[in-house]
């Protein structure tokens, strides 16, 4: 950095690293999340309206992209300033693009498709390019970075735009591949030819604004799911059955809030903030690890409103969202926890959950079995983790976390 007033960080818009509320969220970033409230919605609408396996392939590829440009959104407001004009005005476009991308969710692979392809390409070409700009003054090693970043998503463009213009199942392979090549940049280190590779060392980010961001947008997948019950329950006829799936939907609500923010929120945003490489626990405990987690909490919405509208039986389909939920979720919770306190073992009270989600998928597609009693079964596992787990952490163990240099490197 130069020694007179303009320093770097006033010319380049990024965040003054030496403040105190240097890591804070703005509210501009709380206001540009609330369309990925409207997205997890219709992602959530979208399949319980059709829960065939092409569309839940379907779905699953459009929660990848959903996610993706929101992780890379708040990688960039990491690092920039939100409380600046420019950021904000950026921030806005992103927010209208957004907008137009989650109202072509549901006919995305129909009419609707260039409209997706067209908003989402354009925010994350569109953003990174404005990131070039708005560092043009900066750090060298900021500059070289996003100028990788862009030669990729302005490939995996390409491939956006050309399935849009594809139909059937030809547009999904062309999406798969645009968001592979996404996917496995941050993954390659975003290597070019002639560019070089980036580094993990090179992500300085903040880490208690990466952590509180995936925070927020795991509040944002469990509101939602309240929002399916509530809504839902509102226009049944008060039964006994209606107000047991009620019950079972919101304890299990309760008790995904619970599995993550009791401590392993705290524990992951603890080791990020005090990391000699915050960049490495940010590419993988954030951006990819929390990916199975939102994907959990989104897909128990659709089996709680599933078990409230017809709790008396299950189909095939059913059954696998009933179970598949919050076995995503465990999962994630699991490999999140595990990586963020870099602990020898994964969190028992997490895979023996696994393992009773495993036997209760058996018993399901064995016995004639209704989806009520499988929800209630799927969210008494969840309390068991959660018991388990608050009891385990607030005793000693002989499980204790290691240090980060005792660690191998992921």
């Amino acid at each position: 950095m130069h020694n007179d007033t303009r320093d770097a960080d006033t010319v380049t818009l990024l965040r003054r690293r030496d403040q105190s509320d240097a890591g804070r969220v703005g509210t501009i970033e709380l206001f540009f999340d609330l369309v990925f409230v409207f997205a997890v919605t219709q992602l959530s609408h979208t399949l319980v309206a059709d829960l065939s396996l092409s569309s839940m392939l379907q779905v699953s590829l459009l929660l990848l992209a959903v996610w993706w440009v929101w992780i890379y959104t708040s990688w960039v407001t990491n690092w920039l300033d939100p409380e600046r004009i420019p950021v904000r005005a950026c921030l806005l476009v992103l927010l209208v693009a957004g907008l137009v991308m989650s109202v072509s969710i549901p006919h995305a692979f129909d009419e609707h498709g260039l409209y997706f392809a067209g908003a989402y390409a354009s925010m994350q070409v569109g953003r990174t390019i404005f990131f070039l700009w708005a560092v043009r003054n900066g750090p060298d090693i900021l500059l070289q970075n996003f100028q990788r970043i862009l030669v990729w998503l302005g490939t995996s463009a390409a491939f956006w735009i050309a399935g849009a213009c594809a139909e059937g199942w030809s547009r999904f392979g062309l999406w798969l591949v645009a968001l592979a090549i996404e996917f496995a940049g941050p993954w390659l280190y975003f290597a070019v030819p002639g560019l070089g590779r980036s580094s993990t060392s090179d992500w300085n980010v903040h880490g208690g604004h990466m952590a509180e961001r995936c925070g927020l947008f795991v509040i944002i997948a469990l509101g939602e799911s309240l929002l399916v019950t509530g809504a839902t329950f509102a226009g049944l006829a008060s039964t006994v059955d209606a107000w047991s799936a009620f019950l079972v939907a919101v304890l299990g609500s309760i008790l995904l809030w619970w599995i993550y923010f009791d401590t392993g929120a705290q524990r992951g945003e603890h080791r990020i903030m005090h990391s000699s490489d915050p960049g490495r626990l940010a590419r993988l405990g954030y951006t990819y690890l929390h990916l199975p987690i939102v994907a959990g909490i989104i897909v128990c919405a659709v089996g709680d409103e599933i078990m409230l509208l017809h709790p008396g039986h299950a189909t095939a389909p059913a059954i696998s969202v009933l179970i598949g939920g919050p076995a995503a979720f465990l999962a994630g919770a699991m490999l999140f926890k595990w990586m963020t306190n870099f602990r020898r073992t994964p969190p028992l009270s997490h895979v023996v959950g696994i393992g009773l989600l495993a036997v209760l998928l058996w018993v399901a597609h064995e016995l004639r079995v209704s989806a009520l009693q499988i929800g209630g079964a799927a969210t008494g596992v969840l309390l068991i983790v959660a018991v388990w787990e608050s009891l385990a952490l607030r005793r000693p163990s002989g499980n204790e976390p290691l240090s980060e240099a005792d660690t191998p490197r992921r």
